[in-house]
């Protein structure tokens, strides 16, 4: 009998410990999705050499203009943001996940992910191939129901796009459009942007607007996610409530009590939950 009881304890020590290392802590998590995103990027990394002010625009420059061809975002505008977000591409999130316009996550985003502390602690940011990616990543958040009034601003009125920008939500930091015109002004940055005529105009918007059209009722993109993780697990602390748990990661509270197999809202401090879709 005694033997028994022996072993049954051990078995139970032994399945103990295989749960607990299988929860491990979002913080945890998020360190190890980020050394695996440098590793796999190590070679980039390594190769990396830093930009000076003027370098940066020499580089990105040629982007900049053709994003403003192809969608009409003045291309001073989508420089000063690079250079303004990016620190002249110099930033851990340019270096490392060639996020050069400090993208975060958002309900629709399937790629990579990379977090770090911003707003909340570890925020989920976008990784991206090449620093391109992030230039037409950057083009493609902006075709959003809540920027679509600035698409029709002419495509060399930087100073309307700047102000447009902080109106529609885009920065929490009330001198963001001064920073903006500053930095354009300042390095000169206009020089690249180039008026259109009015059929010019009038097809660009066309097409721009009909794009932002369809993307009208798909997956909630306007809004930034605080995604999870590798893990997805969080334990409960004191004044949690389901609601507040599900809006921090980004679900509903049935999708939450699904997940957990949960007969009511009731949580306990100290319980973990799933907290992945």
């Amino acid at each position: 009998m005694q033997k028994a009881v022996s072993l049954f304890l051990a078995v139970t020590l032994l399945c103990s410990c295989a749960a607990r290392k299988k929860t491990i802590s979002t913080t945890e998590a998020a360190r190890r999705n980020n050394e695996r995103i440098q590793k796999e990027n190590k070679k980039a990394i390594t190769a990396y050499t830093s930009y000076t002010v003027l370098s940066y625009i020499e580089r990105f420059k040629p982007i900049a203009v053709k994003e403003m061809n192809l969608y009409g975002i003045p291309a001073s505008i989508t420089l000063a943001q690079g250079m303004f977000e990016s620190a002249f591409g110099n930033s851990e999130l340019s270096r490392v996940a060639n996020n050069h316009f400090g993208i975060k996550c958002t309900s629709d985003w399937k790629g990579k992910s990379y977090f770090k502390d911003d707003d909340n602690p570890n925020d989920c940011f976008r990784v991206y191939n090449s620093p391109e990616e992030s230039y037409r990543d950057h083009s493609d958040f902006l075709k959003r129901k809540r920027y679509a009034h600035l698409f029709e601003l002419d495509k060399n009125d930087y100073q309307g796009w700047a102000y447009g920008l902080k109106a529609a939500g885009y920065a929490t930091n009330p001198n963001y459009p001064q920073l903006l015109i500053n930095a354009i002004q300042k390095y000169k940055l206009d020089q690249y942007d180039r008026p259109e005529g009015e059929l010019q105009k009038i097809k660009r918007e066309d097409r721009v607007l009909t794009e932002i059209n369809q993307n009208i009722g798909k997956a909630v993109k306007d809004s930034i996610v605080k995604a999870t993780p590798p893990g997805k697990t969080y334990t409960v602390i004191t004044d949690d409530t389901l609601y507040n748990i599900s809006k921090r990661f980004g679900l509903t509270v049935d999708e939450l009590k699904t997940l957990n197999n949960l007969p009511d809202n009731n949580v306990k401090i100290g319980q973990k939950l799933i907290v992945g879709k």
